[in-house]
């Protein structure tokens, strides 16, 4: 359990890094979470979940809506940034 918690937490922190060079590179929040809601629909098209969280995400992104869908990226992208 431990290792699947690191994976999860290696995996959020690669995608901190992503947002931090976006928005250092100049982009906004709605860009950012556009991109978000990309990476999602390529990510639950093309990735097999490896870890029960990942499996959880694309589950939850597999019922939903394009609104749902939306929010997801963009709480995604909230989860990892710091102080938000």
């Amino acid at each position: 359990m431990a290792t699947v918690l690191k994976v999860f937490d290696r995996w959020k922190q690669f995608l901190n890094e992503r947002i931090d060079q976006a928005e250092k590179a100049g982009m906004k929040d709605e860009t950012i979470n556009k991109l978000a809601f990309q990476i999602g629909e390529f990510l639950s098209d093309k990735v097999d979940p490896e870890n029960n969280e990942e499996r959880v995400l694309k589950e939850l992104w597999d019922v939903a809506d394009e609104q749902e869908k939306r929010t997801i990226a963009k709480l995604m992208v909230k989860l990892v940034t710091p102080g938000t």
